[in-house]
Formats: C-alpha cells, sequence, structure tokens
C-alpha cells in the first residue's frame, strides 16, 4: 500500500471535516463502521444490546462514543 492509500485508509472525510477518525470523540455509524471494519448491520445490533453504553443520541442521529466502542469490543469474544 502506498502512502496515498494509507492517508485514504486512516482519514474518513465526513462533512467536511478532515479530522482524522482516531481523533474524534464520536463517530457515526458508517464512521465506526469504516474505523473498526465491522458492518454497519453488526454495529445496529450491537447497539441494540442491553449492555450498550457507547451510544450518543444527538435529535435522531445515533453517534457511537469511540473509546467506549473499543473498550466493548476489546471485551468481546466474537460478534
Amino acid at each position: 500500500m502506498d502512502n496515498d492509500e494509507v492517508a485514504k485508509v486512516e482519514k474518513f472525510k465526513c462533512r467536511g471535516s478532515a479530522v482524522p477518525l482516531w481523533h474524534r470523540q464520536n463517530l457515526s455509524i458508517e464512521e465506526t463502521a469504516a474505523y473498526t471494519g465491522i458492518g454497519r448491520n453488526t454495529i445496529y445490533k450491537l447497539i441494540e444490546q442491553d449492555d450498550c453504553d457507547f451510544t450518543l443520541h444527538v435529535g435522531r442521529r445515533t453517534m457511537i462514543k469511540r473509546k467506549r466502542f473499543e473498550a466493548y469490543i476489546d471485551k468481546l469474544y466474537s460478534i
């Protein structure tokens, strides 16, 4: 992978923002999928779990608290 490809993988531009995903506190579902490699449908299933403590609702939009989500994923054996 060359440097340009790495830069594309490491950054996900959304709403005109060029802030790298690993610097953001909250991510959209699409950004979370791009950041983790976990599919959107699987992320939605994880959100529905009773022990889900990593979501933030902004109006009708669901955001993922990145650090909490990472901690949640680290505890899982399988998805």
